[in-house]
């Protein structure tokens, strides 16, 4: 199994935390829970293997360009064969520039971004399958996504500020007060609700809990603090708090957690 993560370009960096290439050539099945992590995707699956996704107590096979939109709870995911993917992760305000439709209406789903984006992505799809290289496939990526964000410049506005008010909440441990942020932003708490959740798919008080769960699995895996340290150090209340935000996320406790192994996560900790 191969990671590797990739930079975007100076023009991109606002919008994308990331590209990267996973590649998995042994073939063998696997199950696995992909757990929240704030932000939306797009990948590209160039290989022979195929994804399947838990739907209401089934699985079904993802397609072939995968749209994630916000996981809010746990997701299992199964895999078999071998895999060569290209992946986006767009920054938490940033997917709304590249997309047509409301953020929230794709939460908790793996959609096939051909049906949402339409021609455009199709094409691009067979020009990375032509491509070997990855620098050559990050660039294509890159060229198709700065024609999407000069298309969707007239959201610019709006984007921007909530860009702002997630600063405002991450800069700000513990539980947040939203009506304080809401009056820092010159907006009402009910308009902060809306305009997050129209172009992050998230509550505030959701970005508040993601932000720190994924802070508590950063500290988790340097394993040189105890579960009750960090759930003070995440700005828990109490440690109670801590494990009852954990397991709505993950499905386990904490202490679950060390004893088992979640592959998907852990790769995208790296």
């Amino acid at each position: 199994m191969d990671f590797k993560k990739f930079s975007p370009s100076d023009s991109l960096k606002q919008y994308v935390r990331y590209y990267y290439v996973f590649r998995s050539d042994s073939g063998i099945a696997f199950g696995d829970t992909v757990f929240p992590c704030g932000d939306m995707e797009m990948i590209f699956n160039l290989g022979e293997g195929t994804w399947e996704t838990a739907v209401e107590n089934k699985f079904l096979k993802t397609p072939k360009i995968e749209l994630w939109g916000q996981i809010t709870q746990p997701l299992q995911v199964k895999s078999s064969g071998q895999h060569t993917m290209l992946g986006v992760r767009f920054r938490t305000h940033a997917a709304g520039y590249f997309l047509n439709d409301g953020i929230g209406k794709f939460n908790n789903m793996v959609s096939d971004a051909a049906d949402i984006i339409g021609q455009p992505v199709t094409v691009l799809h067979a020009q990375l399958l032509e491509a070997k290289e990855h620098n050559a496939r990050i660039e294509l990526l890159e060229k198709f996504l700065l024609k999407r964000l000069s298309v969707n410049q007239k959201k610019s506005y709006q984007i921007d500020r909530v860009a702002g008010i997630l600063t405002t909440i991450n800069n700000a441990p513990g539980e947040n007060n939203i009506n304080e942020i809401a009056s820092t932003h010159n907006m009402t708490s009910r308009n902060l609700n809306k305009l997050l959740t129209r172009y992050t798919g998230l509550s505030p008080k959701l970005v508040n809990k993601i932000n720190r769960f994924q802070q508590s699995l950063r500290l988790i895996a340097q394993k040189d603090q105890t579960l009750t340290g960090i759930a003070y150090d995440c700005g828990y209340f109490d440690q109670s708090h801590f494990i009852r935000d954990f397991k709505s996320f993950t499905g386990i406790t904490p202490s679950a957690y060390l004893e088992n192994t979640f592959t998907v996560n852990q790769v995208f900790q790296e």
